[in-house]
């Protein structure tokens, strides 16, 4: 299957910064394509790395020399390769559509200007505070856990500030060249819930539990339905959450695009689904941020007021979320990665279990096993981030 976005598994799974050969020649774009922009002279100094990806350079500028006000610094991404012309647009037209919203209520950086033919995007720059992944890695445990709890709240507050805005976003979709129809993240998900069974029965030899129809027919509502749509960033993780004093803001949107914000939710649940994580949150932490993005959500969604049957749609977003990792990554994931993936069957079975699906608990209870003795994973359990070790 081909993908069409960030959503889709790179080809280094742990990529580190953009080629600093680049560096120069993206300044200079900025620059000509600012003074385009503004109409007088801008100059730009002092490029700093922040570790793009082996797709994106990702720069902070100082501003040199300007007759207009802008901030002292600005953060340039220059997307490197020829590929994913969706995926820039997602992104230009996210910062785009953040940029008309109250500057309290942007979930992420404003966009100040855009290049759609050198695909070269000039953001706000939102300081120079870390992300919850530093706090989380190599940080306070009290610390982690607040940025964790505003990363939740920041989550409900960006749901209920775009809310209502996809044929805005479609739009400005349209002026970067884009249709403005289609998710790529569906159209994964629907190939996922599709083919997963039988590529596990192929590589594992596991075949579905009986009734396992009707957990993926849930599933699939969810990205097909109407219901609780907002704007989704797709690719949470707590590497594109940055803290900024008391609030979090978000960054990384080349996946953006209006879904059902279930979504993103189940991401607070399981961390960082989308992504190769190995690292854990504790369950009582995972619990209270599932808490504070409830209060937010159901404030804007009054029918999700109902705690168990929200629970019920999270646990088909998580279902979701575990074919879509296993579909990416099978048959050959590697060491780390298949810990990842018997983590998230062995969650997809204890929030089954609790949930009292039977079917989806024994699939799931059959698939992690198998999982870990194909691919020699230890029976440690996940290990949780180093702050709260």
């Amino acid at each position: 299957m081909a993908m069409t976005t960030e959503l889709a598994e790179p080809a280094d799974p742990f990529p580190g910064s953009g080629d600093p050969g680049n560096a120069d020649e993206t300044v200079l774009a900025a620059e000509r394509l600012l003074t385009a922009r503004l109409g007088a002279q801008v100059e730009l100094a002092d490029p700093a790395d922040l570790g793009g990806s082996d797709r994106s350079l990702v720069l902070r500028v100082r501003v040199a020399r300007t007759p207009f006000s802008l901030a002292r610094t600005l953060v340039v991404k220059h997307r490197t390769t020829d590929d994913d012309a969706d995926g820039f647009a997602r992104e230009a037209a996210s910062c785009q559509l953040f940029t008309a919203l109250h500057p309290d209520d942007r979930p992420g950086p404003a966009l100040i200007a855009s290049d759609p033919a050198q695909r070269l995007l000039v953001l706000e720059d939102l300081g120079r505070a870390g992300t919850v992944e530093n706090l989380l890695l190599d940080g306070d445990r009290a610390q982690a856990e607040r940025a964790l709890q505003d990363w939740a709240r920041a989550l409900g507050r960006l749901h209920a500030a775009t809310s209502g805005r996809e044929a805005d976003f479609a739009a400005l979709l349209r002026r970067q060249g884009e249709s403005g129809t289609g998710d790529p993240l569906a159209e994964q998900g629907r190939a996922a819930l599709e083919g997963v069974p039988d590529l596990l029965d192929d590589e594992l030899g596991t075949s579905p539990s009986p009734g396992l129809e009707e957990d993926t027919r849930r599933a699939a509502k969810l990205l097909d339905g109407g219901r609780y749509r907002a704007f989704s960033p797709a690719d949470l993780g707590p590497d594109n959450a940055v803290v900024v004093g008391r609030t979090v803001r978000f960054i990384d949107f080349e996946g953006g695009g209006f879904r059902t914000a279930l979504l993103d939710a189940a991401q607070l649940r399981v961390p960082r689904p989308s992504t190769p994580s190995w690292h854990a949150l504790p369950a009582e932490v995972a619990d209270a941020m599932e808490s504070i993005w409830h209060a937010e959500a159901a404030a804007l969604w009054p029918e999700l007021g109902d705690r168990q049957a929200c629970a019920e749609l999270l646990l088909d977003a998580q279902l979701l979320w575990t074919w879509l990792r296993t579909w990416w990554l099978l048959p050959n994931p590697g060491a780390r990665r298949a810990a990842t993936l018997v983590a998230r069957w062995q969650w997809l079975e204890q929030q089954a279990e609790s949930s009292g699906r039977s079917a989806l608990a024994a699939y799931a209870g059959g698939v992690a096993p198998a999982l870990r003795h194909r691919f020699e994973v230890p029976d440690d359990g996940p290990t949780l981030y180093p702050v709260f070790a």
